[in-house]
């Protein structure tokens, strides 16, 4: 292989980005604003800040393409260019209000103009810095192109070698202090330099004794370049050593030629460290890309558990705030991990980011919802409210007793209101009911006799704990029976009382008969209809007794200030009831006309 070859060797195993290792760059897309502008801030103020303008790059298209997100996600609009700075001035007069209104109507305006004013400032400096850079390169292109000019002219005299041999070595050191040159001349200015090198080591008066010098100092020159070389090799930053290899290389050009005997030895010796180097930065990159594909991996399993859980039917607020946290954990786990490829890298963010969105984006959607629900609970039972309030001076005992009881049933079954309100409000339903059966309580009648209701129940439930049980299914089902019937006989207990006692008697009644739910829903179940025809008569009469229902709820409601979307309800329900009657009451005539025919 021959010298001009070791580039082109190089550059087949050059990755996409050498600048920095791709592990070692934070992940910017999973930041946060207030993250990013102290990330830039940071960079903005490092030493070398002026040599990293990718990565500067890189923070302002991650801050202003998360602004736009969040923006958009308040409602507030974006227009025009938002990564352009409204100027590159910021204003130091603005009124206190005006910044103070500006942060009302846009709660992102602080920390978006405190970053503009860093980028701004950084961009300043950045221009003004590959302004001077530019312009030494073109001083360095000036100094060399002089530098050629004065080794053609050397080559022109045609002078004895003792005289031009000094002049040479002079040129060659000038050549080797010039910095670099712009990247489009490079190149071109450097194949000429070499050009006229070896036609001066080609020209025939040259002294032998001062030729094999200029070889013996190009070989140490080139020796050392082995030696840096074989250390390079050691250097556990592959990445780095690579970069510096390839220095060594340009450098490696500039020399003039060994003695014929060292060429191939030392070519050898510098192309065997370079093929060390060579493998170790191909097997990097080699892992690096095994662990990508791990990566990936990894990460198109979380966007999996993302995507189903935000496609799960949420019905409750417990769910929603118990699948946030899985959410937040899973984001967490997610920055733990490294890259994917360049290729797969943005793909897979933008796939995990959509379904965060999404389910982040359903959530919003159920709490509107949940908030427009309990809102409306909390004004049915206000009405409630003002109906049992209506009620609480009746001395309808009975009647009223009916009502209250029928609204204490409506209570529970709608859902629920805003958290401060519902204590309180609670406590003023209870409160009149309370009133009212108190004061029924008090003007009880003999056969109304709740105090001694009270008594006979507690009576009724110490029996059944000393009630010894036979072993005999039917005897005591017979006995459990007679309980039920003979706690169904006793007449109301005061109302502060009912829960109590009822709570009382099921647990006596658990307790002694546990299977006795269960012979109840069987016995229920040999009850049911055994025919089409039997099953739409009981459906009949059931929406019977719900329009009769609703008709009395109407009456309640009537007595409320608020109640009009309530009556309202209930007509319509009761309009759709009597239109499922119908259609029943056809379906069950159909039945019996069929029934006639096959007799």
């Amino acid at each position: 292989m021959s010298e001009e070859s070791i580039t082109t060797e190089m550059a087949a195993v050059e990755p996409e980005v050498v600048e920095t290792p791709a592990e070692n760059k934070p992940d910017y897309s999973a930041m946060t604003l207030a993250e990013l502008a102290e990330a830039f801030e940071a960079l903005a103020k490092s030493e070398d800040r002026l040599k990293r303008s990718k990565e500067a790059d890189a923070i302002k298209s991650a801050f202003y393409k998360k602004l736009i997100k969040a923006k958009e996600e308040e409602g507030i609009p974006v227009s025009g260019d938002p990564e352009q700075a409204s100027s590159e001035e910021q204003s130091e007069a603005a009124p206190e209000a005006e910044a103070t209104t500006e942060q009302q109507a846009n709660p992102f305006a602080a920390i978006e103009n405190g970053f503009k004013a860093f980028y701004n400032a950084y961009k300043r400096e950045r221009a003004e810095y590959n302004r001077q850079l530019e312009a030494e390169r073109e001083s360095n292109l000036k100094a060399k192109q002089a530098v050629i000019e004065d080794l053609k002219a050397l080559l022109e005299k045609q002078a004895d070698v003792n005289a031009s041999f000094p002049e040479f070595r002079k040129i060659q050191e000038r050549w080797r202090n010039i910095g670099p040159v712009p990247a489009t001349s490079f190149r071109n200015i450097n194949d000429t330099y070499q050009l006229y090198v070896e036609q001066f080591y080609d020209m025939v008066n040259i002294d032998r004794e001062l030729r094999d010098l200029d070889f013996k100092k190009n070989l140490e020159a080139k020796q050392k370049f082995c030696e840096m070389a074989e250390k390079l090799a050691e250097n556990e930053n592959i990445v780095e050593a690579f970069k510096a290899l390839q220095k060594l290389h340009d450098e490696w050009k500039e020399y003039g030629p060994v003695a014929k005997q060292y060429r191939e030895e030392i070519w050898d010796r510098f192309k065997a460290a370079t093929a060390v180097i060579n493998r170790k930065y191909q097997a990097h990159f080699e892992e690096m890309k095994g662990k990508q594909v791990e990566n990936l991996a990894a990460k198109t399993a979380l966007c999996e558990k993302v995507e189903e859980i935000a496609g799960r039917e949420i019905a409750s607020s417990n769910e929603w705030n118990a699948l946030s946290k899985e959410i937040e954990d899973i984001q967490k786990e997610w920055r733990t991990i490294g890259f994917a490829s360049r290729k797969d890298n943005q793909k897979i963010y933008d796939r995990f980011r959509a379904a965060c969105d999404k389910f982040f984006e359903r959530k919003r959607e159920f709490y509107s919802e949940y908030k427009d629900s309990i809102n409306s609970n909390l004004a049915r039972k206000i009405s409630i409210c003002e109906a049992a309030e209506a009620l609480k001076n009746s001395t309808e005992w009975k009647k009223t007793s009916d009502k209250l009881i029928e609204l204490q049933k409506q209570w529970k079954e709608i859902g629920a209101v805003p958290r401060k309100k519902s204590e309180a409000l609670w406590k003023r339903f209870r409160a009149a009911c309370d009133e009212f059966f108190a004061e029924r309580d008090k003007n009880a009648k003999p056969e109304n006799d709740y105090y001694g209701n009270l008594k006979a129940k507690k009576a009724l439930i110490e029996e059944i704990r000393s009630y010894e049980r036979s072993g005999d299914a039917d005897t005591d089902m017979e006995a459990m029976n007679s309980f039920a019937s003979r706690w169904q006989e006793i007449g109301f207990v005061p109302f502060r009382e009912k829960d109590k006692i009822a709570q009382a008697y099921k647990d006596a009644v658990a307790e002694k008969f546990p299977d006795y739910g269960r012979q109840r829903r069987a016995a229920r179940y040999s009850q049911q209809p055994r025919s089409e025809k039997d099953r739409l008569i009981q459906k009949y009469n059931k929406l019977e007794q719900d329009i009769i229902t609703y008709e009395n709820n109407i009456g309640f409601f009537e007595m409320s200030k608020n109640a009009a979307p309530l009556i309202s309800q209930m007509q319509e329900r009761i309009a759709q009831a009597k239109e499922e009657l119908k259609d029943l009451e056809m379906q069950i005539r159909a039945l019996s006309e069929a029934g006639s025919d096959n007799e």
